[in-house]
Parts: structure tokens; sequence; C-alpha cells
């Protein structure tokens, strides 16, 4: 008998091997650029032949349509989860600046500068991009519109109010591929100033440090992210 006994490889079923090689695909679109969303570098990431990956994304358009509406999703349910049975609408809208200013959020505000480029020369890109910027109003205009029904914010246009804030926000991270160490606090700070003026709130309220943002239980412990920085500081601190 043979010393060894070779292990049998486990074949994985369509629906799993499709979500890896989307999952792939993202981490490609973060790390390195959507541009890099090859049939090729996907099939050596996951060591297989680029004709598994062909079998699955006959065109590699499709992909990196795939690929960028997966990143987007997942870090909108990050920022802003559609499930918020822990917490108050303040509290959720401060935890989404801690999460979405500073250093942690740069290779996000890369993607979404990536993605609106080259979806000016590829459709189905540009279809994604438009859905996402779609799915990230709704779900933050779905918050305000909580929090202004139990009286924490205070604005006739929730719809206008979300507009704002997300353009503010697109706004500074159009400056993620560069130095922005010499901008005044103030700018740094601006997309929370926008929102707390829009939604009649006093300055400072959404800027608590992470640690005091509780779950909105008394007996519950801090928020998960206890790490993460007021809004405009930097998420990781050198």
């Amino acid at each position: 008998m043979p010393s060894s006994v070779q292990r049998k490889r486990i074949r994985k079923s369509p629906a799993d091997r499709r979500a890896e090689i989307v999952d792939a695909a993202a981490t490609v679109a973060l790390t390195e650029g959507l541009e890099c969303i090859t049939l090729r570098r996907i099939g050596e990431e996951l060591d297989v032949r680029p004709g598994l990956i062909s079998h699955y994304f006959p065109a590699v358009e499709d992909l990196v349509g795939e690929a960028f509406g997966n990143a987007a999703s997942a870090e909108l349910d990050r920022l802003v989860p559609a499930e918020r049975s822990d917490g108050t609408p303040v509290e959720y809208l401060a935890r989404f600046f801690a999460h979405a200013t500073g250093e942690a959020y740069d290779d996000v505000s890369r993607l979404w500068i990536n993605a609106r480029h080259l979806s000016r020369y590829r459709p189905v890109l540009r279809d994604r991009v438009g859905t996402q910027e779609a799915a990230w109003r709704g779900r933050l205009e779905d918050l305000i519109r909580e929090g202004v029904s139990r009286g924490e914010f205070h604005t006739n246009d929730p719809h206008m109010t979300t507009i704002q804030i997300l353009v503010v926000i697109d706004g500074l991270g159009a400056h993620a591929n560069t130095d922005t160490s010499n901008h005044p606090p103030a700018v740094m700070r601006m997309a929370v100033a926008t929102a707390e003026r829009e939604l009649g709130l006093p300055s400072g309220t959404l800027t608590r440090p992470a640690g005091e943002l509780g779950t909105g239980r008394a007996d519950a412990p801090a928020a998960a992210d206890d790490d993460l920085p007021a809004a405009g500081q930097s998420a990781n601190p050198t």
C-alpha cells in the first residue's frame, strides 16, 4: 500500500466558486485598481487556470462590474448597516463619519475615483456605478429620515441633505491620491460640519470619540469598532 493517501480535492459548488472569484476580484480592485482585473490575474490569485474564470465570466467587463459592486456594497454595509436595531440615528451617523474619513477610507475613495473614470468608457461598469450611487443615497437617506421621525435630526428635505453630505464626502475623497497633510482641520471636518448644520445638530455632536458612541442600550458594551477615531482624524495614527 502507498505510504500516503492523496486527499480528495473538494469540488466547490458553482455558487461558491463564483463568489470566490468575485471576492478575489474585489480585493484586487481595492489594492491594485480595476484595470488590473484580468482573467489571468484572478486565476493567479486563486491558483486556477484563466479558463475557469472565463467559464463564470466570459466577458471580463462583467467581472470588473461585479468586483466594484461587491467592494462598494461591503463598505456600505459596514458604514450604514441596513439593520440598525442596537443604536440611535445620531450614533450610527457619528460612526459613519468615523469610518468614512481618514486614511482607513482611502482605498475605497480610490476605488470610486477609479470606477467613475473608467465608467466613461465601460458601459457595464457605468451601470454598476449608478446602481451603487443610488444604494448609498438610499441607505443614508433612510438613516436621516429615521432620525427626523425620532426627533434627533431636523431637516425639511432629507433627500437634499443626503446629497449635500455625500457631495462633500466625495469632494474630500477626490484627494485620496494626493497629500492632504497641509489641509486645515476645518477642511478635513467639512463633511461632518455640513451634516451637523443641515441636521440641526450642535457642533461636535458627530465627532465624539468612538468609545462614547454606544449602541443605544444601557446594558450593552460600546460599539464593536471601539478603536475607531473621531471623524476627521486618521484611522491609522502614527
